[in-house]
């Protein structure tokens, strides 16, 4: 399994040519360092080279290496970030014969001098401040300096920590934004606080972090989806870096269990370690590779946000891969999680989801998303083995807060709705201005199912029910007069279109050998709406009815 998170460490790296490097670092010269982009790809280009990869790429790392180690001391550029992974290339190199002694110790010297007040773009001066996460990678960042002795930041660090605990929800989940917490950044957080305990993080705080860890680790086992993928919600999602976080926890906990001696719960833990990464393996495998669970050209920025650009956001993957990599115990066997055994979750109303899973099925809902990012309602049905996107794996907003290229597009998810005399068209319950308020939630030996009272924007009431099992989704509705339901058409990748076909109570969509089926007692109709995501284009189809309403979802191998 190590030499599994180094290989996709490689691959990751292989997204950059060497004229990209060299290009990269001759605009760094220029510019200065300005972010964390930058001391990334250098120490990831040296932790590889230490395991017997990219050594032709020795000459070139080793200036980086001398500009980082140079300039991170003296000018602020999200160091906050970058000394933490300088400091395990150095780890990584000392005593290997690579690179000479003085080159170490020149290494050492210049972060030797690192004074945080200047260094840092955030840092908390008393525990009662309220910083994001930032504050987190700078504790975390010092105290690396501390471990390998270049200081001693304990009392800096335990300044930091109760800052951050803050942010915790009741189930130890990390909320890095008062109103709409990100799904990444629980996992980014709590990443870090296991790199903390990783390397020996005994202070004052060890026992919140440790239980924060724990109760929320056990959350994340049913949180991931049938496809290895983290939830969706929030900025910097569908980012193949984000399960190399959730490989980071789980490979923590895997740790955490097998030294407790529940070797079962242990190995659950490897499973979904590994699970996620197929699910980076799978992304990373497109050519040309690229940063973002889409294949539209890197130079559009298609489903980025501004900050999320390939230079900073490629090398993420590989630097988090490569801390999952620390953490392996490769000598814990594998718990295979049997997907087709049915179970519920929901979270904090902070997070505000709901998770269905049983028979290979996974759903996740969103009762009160970010309108910036994530649309309300049924907004993710994957299932086992089939690409993720096929039906959807994250919600459309019509006004996102990441680049898209179609105009006119629609809020759109499994979401339902009715007919607005006022409006003269169907509106759904996708946005602020509806309600979902979870009725009943509950499992059996075959099925796991929820249903929801739904408020539209005109006040209308409408009865939703959702239930998966093996034999797929039944969606069935009721409400007052006129009735529908929403279906997302996938159509097309940025480079793949699927193929899309639908009669009057059937709809059908084709890609990458699967088939996403969708088939109801009403009658299916086409919006002529578009909508897009992260992922893709959508076509926006709804079934529609009178009083009543029932949708069944499959996704099946194509024949």
């Amino acid at each position: 399994m190590k030499e599994k998170y180094i290989s996709l460490m490689e691959t990751t790296l292989e997204a950059y040519s060497y004229e990209h490097i060299e290009r990269y670092f001759n605009s760094v010269k220029a510019d200065r360092l300005r972010e964390h982009g930058f001391p990334r790809l250098t120490a990831n280009i040296g932790i590889l080279i230490t395991h017997g990869r990219k050594r032709e790429l020795l000459p070139i790392f080793m200036e980086m290496m001398d500009y980082c180690c140079e300039n991170i001391p003296k000018v602020k550029a999200a160091n906050d970030f970058s000394v933490k992974e300088i400091i395990f290339c150095i780890m990584e190199l000392e005593g290997k014969g690579i690179v000479s002694d003085d080159d170490i110790s020149r290494w050492k010297a210049c972060l030797k001098t690192i004074d945080p007040t200047t260094c840092y773009n955030q840092y908390a001066k008393k525990p009662t401040d309220k910083l994001f996460n930032w504050a987190l990678f700078t504790a975390v960042s010092e105290y690396m300096r501390t471990y390998i002795g270049l200081c001693d930041s304990s009392e800096f660090v335990d300044i930091q920590i109760p800052t951050q605990l803050h942010w915790l929800d009741e189930n130890g989940m990390y909320r890095d934004d008062e109103e709409n917490p990100p799904m990444v950044y629980d996992l980014v957080a709590r990443g870090l606080f296991a790199v903390l305990l990783h390397f020996g993080y005994k202070g004052k705080y060890y026992n919140e972090i440790d239980a924060c860890l724990r109760k929320a680790g056990l959350l994340t086992l049913k949180m991931q989806s049938v496809s290895g993928e983290i939830p969706y919600g929030g900025r910097s999602a569908q980012f193949p870096h984000n399960e190399a976080h959730l490989a980071l926890v789980f490979e923590y906990e895997a740790s955490r269990y097998a030294k407790e001696g529940d070797l079962a719960l242990a190995g659950e833990f490897k499973y979904a370690a590994r699970k996620a990464l197929e699910n980076i393996e799978y992304w990373l495998s497109k050519r040309p590779i690229r940063h973002i669970k889409n294949r539209f050209p890197t130079e559009t920025g298609y489903g980025c946000e501004d900050y999320a650009y390939f230079d900073k956001y490629m090398i993420t993957t590989a630097s988090f891969l490569y801390v999952a990599q620390l953490m392996c115990d490769e000598s814990i066997a594998e718990k295979k999680i049997d997907r087709s055994i049915p179970y519920t979750l929901t979270l904090s109303d902070y997070f505000h989801k709901v998770f269905l899973s049983a028979g290979g099925y996974f759903l996740e809902f969103d009762t009160n998303g970010n309108m910036k990012y994530d649309a309300f309602g049924l907004g993710r049905i994957h299932f086992e083995g089939a690409p993720s996107v096929i039906c959807m794996s994250s919600p459309c907003s019509s006004t996102p807060n990441y680049k898209i290229d179609l105009s006119g597009a629609v809020d759109l998810s499994l979401a339902p709705g009715c007919f607005c005399d006022e409006a003269e068209k169907y509106i759904f319950a996708t946005s602020k201005n509806s309600k979902h308020t979870l009725k009943e939630l509950s499992s059996d030996e075959n099925k796991a199912y929820a249903s929801f009272d739904v408020t539209l924007e005109n006040k209308k009431t409408l009865d939703a029910y959702y239930c998966t099992s093996s034999s797929g989704v039944s969606i069935k509705i009721s409400g007052e007069g006129k009735i529908a339901h929403m279906l997302p058409a996938f159509y097309f990748d940025g480079k793949e279109h699927s193929e899309i076909s639908c009669d009057e109570d059937t709809l059908e969509i084709k890609y990458q050998g699967w088939v996403c089926r969708y088939k109801t007692d009403g009658k299916i109709v086409n919006s002529g709406n578009v909508a897009c995501n992260r992922n893709g284009h959508y076509k926006v189809f709804y079934a529609s009815g009178e009083g009543t309403l029932s949708v069944k979802v499959e996704i099946l191998k194509a024949e």
